[in-house]
């Protein structure tokens, strides 16, 4: 176990305190609602690459990137709350249902 230097331990005490003030806290509550987004874009509709090259061209796919997330978010229908379509029983399923054994539930079919 090491201890860091003076400096640097001053400096995160110093930086700790701020953090419990109510005005680094309004300004963290502002970037945690930001970060959602941000996060949403990055992983939910690949922003980590872009598609064409060029500052001009990125900046239309993320202005119209943005446009699909808005519209997106104003429907009030989000991807995940889509109902998958059922999955045909297997061989196995038939089987069991033929003998009329009753099919536990599995990880597959939990929310349904």
């Amino acid at each position: 176990m090491g201890f860091p230097p003076r400096e640097l331990r001053d400096l995160q005490l110093r930086i700790r305190t701020e953090q419990q003030t109510p005005e680094w806290k309004a300004r963290y509550a502002v970037r945690s609602g930001v970060e959602g987004t941000v996060n949403e874009f990055a992983h939910g509709h690949g922003m980590r690459r872009c598609r064409y090259r060029g500052q001009g061209k990125a900046h239309i796919q993320h202005v119209l990137t943005a446009i699909a997330v808005n519209i997106e978010r104003l429907s009030g229908l989000s991807p995940t709350e889509e109902t998958p379509a059922p999955r045909r029983p297997t061989a196995f399923q038939g089987y069991l249902d033929r003998r009329e054994n009753p099919r536990l539930k599995s990880w597959r079919t939990l929310g349904s």
